[in-house]
């Protein structure tokens, strides 16, 4: 899982410089929410995620830890196209918010899930 977490968070990187590149080239930085989303959700949480799976969760594949992967990274995903549509005028705000709000909460049930498995994995067991 570690592999899968930190290659998808490379992944993030290069599109989130690539936008970040467009906007001082063009001097049109009305994406900038959207570059700091996918830096930071895309890649960095992503890349966290990595680490807590190769350092503190024995790299182990379960059920638990695929939902986690698949739900953070759908979530985000959608969750950036979301906020590219809705900062490059495609969608209003009215139309494009509940649905972003959707994506923020697969987000933020990933985010439990990884916390749920970190503490299985980390707490101490007493004989």
């Amino acid at each position: 899982m570690d592999r899968k977490f930190v290659l998808t968070a490379f992944a993030y990187a290069l599109v989130g410089l690539a936008l970040g590149i467009y906007m001082a080239g063009s001097q049109n930085h009305t994406q900038h929410v959207t570059h700091a989303h996918v830096m930071l959700l895309g890649f960095v949480v992503t890349f966290i995620y990595g680490l807590c799976h190769k350092l503190w969760l024995n790299n182990l594949t379960t059920t638990l830890s695929k939902i986690q992967y698949y739900l953070h990274q759908i979530g985000t995903l959608f969750l950036l196209i979301g906020l590219f549509l809705l900062f490059a005028k495609t969608f209003p705000e009215n139309v494009i918010g509940p649905i972003l709000g959707i994506f923020e909460i697969m987000v933020f049930i990933g985010m439990l899930l990884m916390a749920v498995l970190f503490v299985v994995a980390t707490q101490k067991t007493d004989v």
